[in-house]
């Protein structure tokens, strides 16, 4: 079940290339001709890249580097930096290496449903041309739709897309082998010196085809990003045993069809089916193109989850729904942006065919975040040899920047738009992570030391009220700001103060034995320590329940928790880098409140603000 369940999750996206890959290698910009010897090669090629990229590179080799068996650029990235703690710096380089792999993948979460929908819908113009101007306008309405009930959650939904994909890759299997048994020569392709011929012969020309070709590739990420949701098993599994055969054999059967056919090329992966077949082509291939988005548009709720809590995003609405194949949370706001970012990609490219110049880099740059990323965890984090974890890691990195200059010709004809949004995210993410350090930092350096005030406090009582205080702070060693403040104006102290500190660790789950750690410092006073993945749900109420056996009692209904809210003031003085500071400022204003983030009861939460300059 789990195998039937990664069919519809992780292989929706790769499995609907084949409705655009090869009608693009032959296109005018690659400069292949259509000739036997190069419909051989090209499919050779396909063939290989898909037996080394995704089965000896991903489901050999990288699927092994799990962090407690999340994948993942920022799942890597934090086993990685996890794997280097002793340097900081190499540390920090890896993080923002990862970090800059998630702003990658945001891009491929816009174009995967714009040209995968735009591809299936395309099949309407083989059916009769005259449905040509249907086309983009059908494309947004589905769209339009499948963002639409993101919000009712995916459970039942999900149930069908294994079935539906599995049936996918069926048709793609019957398809292709028709078509080889029609014209067998094609199998030449199997062989890899006419994939080396194919390259070599090209010259420099050879990147615009391999630029056309990675299509085929696109996709292969996620059998690594949605490796907690199924396991390395089911996903293996699924790919030798069912996806790798489909995919060879409809490449083969459009590469024997064109050998038979030229003028199929106006869209060969429509032009395998009769007549009597298209229309249900056209049907199963949209419900393809859309489980292959809603994949996508799941992953970007999921690692935007992830980057929230290992503090590289502000903090954002996040619903919970009772999905289970596919992810059990909704975003609105990652929602909606992606709805319109998808919906201007289709009014703007208008083609499958324009926006393939758009596809590729962003999945080959993370690729290539992937492989470095590896490379530290079998060198750093199991401890081989280094001639093991280069003879592991340097052909894949080679075949990676193979792919990512040939997808940068590429950047003239669309190829931009993906850099340009990953690098508008990375700049958010890197203002935001550098500033809450930055804030952390005055924070500490403004405020008092804990220990030392609470035994001031011994020294001069102060009047108190019979409930518990629950202070959320970031920096368990200095005296909240709300306490302050509630000292200051109100006078008073609460029989039980707890100062509670969240923090994340670069690992997706922690075990509940090491979730609590409890401190008394004495006075009524008391420091807890609440410690999560970033794959995790923090719940301070609940996890405050688990303090009886330490001593500490929080009543559920005799207890308020005060929250500090930063108000930042830029300095006037900073410079050039002033802009930054209004920037982080903004998004401190605009992210979602604590009491939410941490699950607190709306009736017993007091939050007061404070200015802190920066």
């Amino acid at each position: 079940m789990l195998t039937l369940g990664a069919l519809g999750v992780v292989y929706g996206d790769i499995g609907t290339s084949p409705l655009y890959t090869v009608r693009e290698v032959f296109a005018p910009a690659t400069g292949v001709a259509l000739n036997a010897a190069n419909i051989v090669g090209a499919v050779s090629v396909i063939f290989w890249a898909l037996m080394l990229v995704v089965t000896l590179k991903y489901v050999l080799l990288i699927l092994r580097a799990d962090n407690h068996g999340e994948g993942g650029a920022l799942a890597l990235a934090a086993l990685a930096a996890s794997s280097v703690a002793t340097r900081p710096r190499l540390r920090q380089a890896l993080l923002l290496l990862g970090m800059a792999g998630a702003t990658l993948f945001y891009g491929d979460s816009i174009i995967t449903p714009a040209i995968s929908v735009l591809g299936a819908m395309e099949g309407l113009q083989v059916l009769t041309p005259s449905l040509a101007p249907l086309v983009v306008p059908g494309t947004v309405l589905i769209l339009l739709g499948l963002f639409l009930v993101q919000r009712l959650g995916t459970s039942r939904v999900g149930q069908l897309f294994g079935p539906v994909i599995g049936a996918w890759f069926l048709m793609l299997a019957v398809t292709g082998g028709i078509q080889i048994a029609r014209h067998p020569e094609i199998l030449a392709a199997l062989n890899p010196l006419h994939a080396w011929q194919f390259l070599t012969e090209r010259g420099w020309k050879v990147l615009a085809a391999v630029g056309a070709i990675v299509l085929a590739l696109t996709g292969a990420e996620a059998l690594y990003a949605d490796m907690g949701h199924f396991g390395r098993r089911p996903i293996q599994w699924a790919w030798t045993g069912f996806v790798l055969p489909a995919l060879a054999l409809n490449y083969l059967g459009q590469g024997a069809l064109l050998m038979a056919e030229p003028q199929a090329l106006e869209n060969p992966f429509f032009h395998l089916f009769s007549g009597a077949w298209l229309v249900p082509a056209l049907l199963l291939s949209t419900l393809a193109a859309i489980i292959a988005s809603q994949a996508v548009i799941s992953g970007a709720y999921s690692m935007t989850q992830q980057a929230m809590q290992l503090g590289f995003l502000p903090r954002m609405q996040v619903r919970y729904t009772s999905a289970r194949e596919i992810g059990q949370i909704y975003m609105p706001a990652v929602n909606w942006v992606l709805l319109v970012a998808v919906i201007v990609a289709v009014l703007a490219f208008g083609s499958s065919s324009a926006l393939a110049g758009a596809y590729g880099i962003a999945v080959t740059l993370t690729m290539l975040i992937t492989t470095l990323l590896t490379f530290v965890v079998v060198r750093q984090g199991w401890r081989l040899p280094l001639a093991v974890a280069l003879g592991a890691t340097a052909l894949f990195l080679l075949v990676d920047l193979l792919l990512v200059l040939a997808c940068a010709v590429k950047l003239p004809d669309g190829g931009w738009f993906p850099l340009a949004l990953g690098a508008l995210l990375f700049l958010l993410m890197h203002t935001w992570w550098r500033g809450r350090q930055r804030l952390l930092e005055r924070l500490g350096e403004d405020g008092l030391r804990l220990q030392p005030f609470v035994d001031a406090l011994a020294a001069d009582p102060v009047h108190r009220v019979a409930r518990t205080a629950v202070y959320a702070v970031a920096n368990p060693d200095t005296v909240p700001q709300a306490l302050l403040h509630n000292l200051k104006h109100n006078q008073v102290l609460h029989t039980s103060n707890v100062i509670v500190t969240v923090l994340f660790r670069e690992q997706p789950w922690v075990a509940p034995a090491d979730r609590l750690v409890v401190q008394d410092l004495g006075h009524g006073f008391w420091r807890v320590t609440l410690t999560y993945g970033f794959m995790e749900v923090p719940d301070v109420p609940r996890a405050l329940l688990g303090t009886a056996p330490h001593g500490l009692h929080v009543p559920p209904f005799e207890t308020s928790y005060f929250l500090s809210r930063e108000n930042i003031v830029p300095d006037a003085t900073a410079g050039s880098g002033r802009w930054r500071q209004y920037l982080f400022a903004a998004m401190s204003r605009n992210a979602s409140g604590v009491a939410s983030f941490l699950r607190l009861p709306d009736n017993a939460v007091v939050e007061l603000g404070t200015q802190v300059p920066l």
